[in-house]
């Protein structure tokens, strides 16, 4: 029992009358039906939807007033009916506009979830789809590069084991054939223009132009003049050619006097071409001798030499 003789609802009420408040106002400002107000007063609990809503009104019902709300409940306990605790929290939820309001986001931030779980879920099925079709892929490729690479050693090894065989057979032939060497050959003469061939020309070619007098020369590379200069007496001149140069021409003002070498192999000098010459004298017999010879022009002052390279 509580330790005063006034009972719940007459101290509800005498707080009520003390703050001004009518039953309307208090309905206005608690939200709770004025019927039930009255009831609480009256303690007519049975009037009210059920017995979770009794703690929850009075206890709304004293705040509002300037009374300590859960005090007054624990101070009229045994005059209160019992109440289910989760029925009590869902009713006082419903009854209580902020609370309701609360639960009301609560429920549809829910709503939103299991609305966006399919969606989730879809996309990262579509995900795990792709990961594992881009797998299979990279693994089918590794696999295929893997037999290729088989497929290539075992024909090499072919290969290798076919030539062995081939070069252990003919190593006997093979001894006794003489190594290629660098020759020069010449083509053609016409006048000052002499041409020659280079066989067996290496990739990497170096021509060198030495003179023991002054004289001056130029170097075409496939038609490109690459350089021109006088080389002084006793001295050279070096002109790297590119590894695609199919021919290089040179332009000697002072032929007899320069030296052209390519990776130190000597160009030959030109061949001068044959020609017939006749004289005729008077004798004093008044006849006419006729004289025939054959003579070798000698070697021009310019000229002009071109290599091809085989």
């Amino acid at each position: 029992m509580s330790e005063t003789n006034q009972s719940i609802g007459a101290a509800l009420r005498d707080a009520r009358i003390a703050k001004g408040y009518t039953l309307d106002d208090l309905q206005q400002a608690t939200k709770i039906q004025k019927r039930y107000l009255i009831a609480i007063e009256d303690e007519q609990f049975s009037d009210l939807p059920g017995d979770f809503y009794v703690r929850a009104f009075i206890k709304q019902y004293a705040d509002t007033v300037g009374l300590d709300g859960q005090a007054l409940l624990d101070q009229y306990n045994d005059q209160l009916p019992s109440t289910k605790t989760q029925e009590y929290v869902d009713r006082v939820n419903d009854d209580n506009p902020s609370r309701r309001s609360a639960q009301h986001t609560e429920n549809e931030r829910m709503s939103n979830l299991r609305r966006r779980v399919p969606i989730v879920i879809g996309v990262l099925v579509v995900i795990v789809v792709l990961v594992g079709i881009w797998l299979a892929s990279t693994n089918r490729a590794q696999q295929q590069h893997s037999s290729q690479v088989e497929t290539s050693s075992v024909s090499v090894s072919g290969s290798s084991e076919s030539t062995s065989s081939k070069a252990v057979s003919s190593s006997s032939k093979a001894s006794s054939k003489p190594a290629n060497k660098v020759a020069f050959s010449q083509v053609s003469t016409t006048g000052t223009d002499t041409t020659f061939t280079m066989k067996n020309a290496p990739a990497k070619k170096t021509l060198t132009l030495s003179s023991d007098q002054s004289a001056w020369s130029s170097v075409n590379v496939n038609g490109t003049s690459v350089w021109q200069g006088t080389l002084q007496s006793g001295s050279q001149h070096k002109v790297a050619l590119a590894s695609d140069a199919t021919s290089v021409t040179i332009n000697m003002g002072n032929a007899p006097a320069t030296t052209v070498t390519v990776n130190g192999h000597k160009l030959p000098a030109a061949k001068a071409s044959s020609s017939a010459t006749t004289t005729e004298s008077s004798s004093t017999d008044g006849t006419t001798d006729t004289t025939s010879a054959s003579s070798s022009s000698t070697t021009n002052q310019v000229q002009n030499i071109t290599i091809q390279f085989k």
